[in-house]
């Protein structure tokens, strides 16, 4: 009974369910290439992020999702391009993603920038079933493996950042594709829904050492409810930051971190389920960030600090 259990959370909560097909990160405030092209170039160096997330840690086959991405100004700053690679993994089911981003950055002030970008990417799906321990045995459903599956999609972004501000509207994947296979009867293992964003920040000086951060993340789909990431980090010193998040219909959380120095920043962060508390006490989930930046040498690019 158990591992149907598991099985159920998988395919209900992993996959079939619109409201999760789509990777979560608690740091999305410092993984914004992965939901929008138009940030591309923002930081005003090659900035390179690499997130690594254990979810409902303890709980057989959770989630687990590795990340990589870097972007930076191109041809005097007019253009911007950026690169994600991602892996997200669920229970017997493997999504391997690699997107290549291009944005046009255009002065609307002195102190503001308005980007539009492009995101083509493809996603690699497979799945492998037969290895699940099942309590009962001879399910058709789960007799055969998913082979290899190419899913090739493109998205857009807008993405308006000032000093003290910025907000980004965007839908990274347009094309909703499906995979087929005999394995499961009625053909569709995973069908995808596109998923539109909202993301948006600022900064508020407290006091001459105390800086307050507030972001939100809304995420919109065809068919799920409407969810909403709201954070609110405190920066101490230009070096420290914490702070926490609160995820409708989902978690609750906490975020630290550390400016090491002006190019490396170290991010952890760790988020409660209590959508899941009713079924398992593993709903726990780890995240560490880490980002460097190449700076490049001018007066204005090397501007701090950078909050987003």
């Amino acid at each position: 009974m158990k591992k149907l259990l598991y099985i159920a959370l998988f395919f209900g909560f992993g996959l079939n369910a619109v409201a999760q097909q789509e990777a979560m990160f608690t740091h999305y405030m410092f993984n914004t290439l992965n939901i929008n092209s138009g940030y591309a170039g923002s930081r005003n160096a090659l900035s390179v992020v690499a997130i690594n997330r254990n979810q409902w840690v303890g709980f057989e086959g959770a989630p687990i999702t590795q990340t990589v991405s870097l972007h930076s100004p191109l041809f005097k700053k007019s253009f911007a391009g950026g690169l994600t690679i991602m892996k997200d993994k669920i229970g017997p089911t493997n999504l391997s993603t690699v997107t290549l981003d291009l944005a046009y950055r255009m002065k609307v002030s002195e102190t503001a920038t308005l980007s539009f970008g492009l995101k083509g990417g493809l996603n690699v799906f497979n799945s492998q079933l037969t290895t699940l321990d099942l309590t009962t045995q001879g399910d058709q459903s789960f007799s055969n493996n998913f082979k290899s599956k190419l899913m090739p999609n493109f998205g857009f972004g807008m993405y308006y950042q000032s000093t003290r501000f910025y907000a980004g509207l965007s839908t990274p994947k347009i094309l909703e594709n499906s995979t087929a296979s005999s394995a499961v009867s009625g053909g569709n293992f995973l069908s995808t829904k596109r998923h539109y964003y909202f993301i948006g920040g600022g900064i508020f000086n407290l006091s001459p050492r105390l800086v307050f951060r507030p972001s939100t993340f809304v995420k919109a789909t065809l068919g799920a409810p409407l969810e909403v990431d709201l954070t609110s980090l405190f920066v101490v010193d230009d070096l420290f930051w914490g702070g926490a998040m609160f995820r409708t219909g989902d978690a609750v959380g906490l975020l630290f971190g550390i400016n090491i120095n002006k190019q490396l920043q170290f991010g952890y962060s760790f988020d409660w389920s209590y959508a899941i508390n009713s079924v398992t006490s593993k709903a726990g989930s780890h995240e560490i960030m880490l980002r460097y930046e190449f700076i490049f040498r001018d007066k204005e690019k090397i501007r701090s600090p950078r909050y987003f």
